[in-house]
């Protein structure tokens, strides 16, 4: 699934994508932002992100610079994270 929207994305990008120029309010564009999403977090988290990220673009918004977020996560807090660490 994932290589299917990625190939979408790109057909999007080189097909569509330069019939409207540079419109986008965000950096990097929303087609780049979900084709960087779909590859960094897969399809399901990737396709969210974009989605969230499609929400956010509209004529008031302010802009600027958006990168996908780093699929890297904080330790987890809790009961499981300090039993696990004890282990070790």
């Amino acid at each position: 699934m994932k290589h299917v929207l990625i190939a979408l994305l790109r057909a999007y990008r080189a097909v569509i994508s330069p019939l409207y120029g540079q419109v986008c309010r965000y950096h990097p564009s929303c087609s780049a932002y979900a084709l960087g999403a779909v590859q960094e977090h897969g399809s399901l988290r990737g396709s969210w992100l974009a989605v969230r990220r499609l929400g956010r673009c509209h004529p008031w918004a302010a802009g600027g610079y958006d990168p996908v977020p780093s699929r890297s996560r904080p330790p987890r807090s809790g009961a499981a994270a300090t039993s696990s660490q004890q282990g070790a």
